[in-house]
């Protein structure tokens, strides 16, 4: 996990997600673009679930419409799919 003060290290207009430095696992980079903010998806669905009470489909619909679903321009985070070990 880093935090964002490492990933701003790597590019200091890296956007993030309120609430869910948690859910940081890393950066990546796209091609022609600086290094992004890497987010867990099922530890940010696990976070709403806890903190805001939320049920696993409430949750789950949270996240892709209004996390997933917000672009805020080329620093935008990106959100990995990891298989549930």
């Amino acid at each position: 996990m880093m935090t964002r003060e490492e990933i701003a290290e790597y590019n200091e207009e890296a956007l993030f997600c309120d609430g869910f430095d948690e859910a940081i696992i890393g950066y990546a980079e796209r091609i022609n673009l600086g290094p992004v903010a890497a987010y867990d998806v099922n530890k940010i669905i696990e976070i709403l679930m806890t903190r805001d009470g939320m049920t696993y489909e409430d949750a789950t619909e949270y996240f892709y419409y209004n996390i997933h679903g917000a672009w805020m321009g080329e620093y935008t985070p990106i959100y990995v799919f990891k298989e549930e070990e």
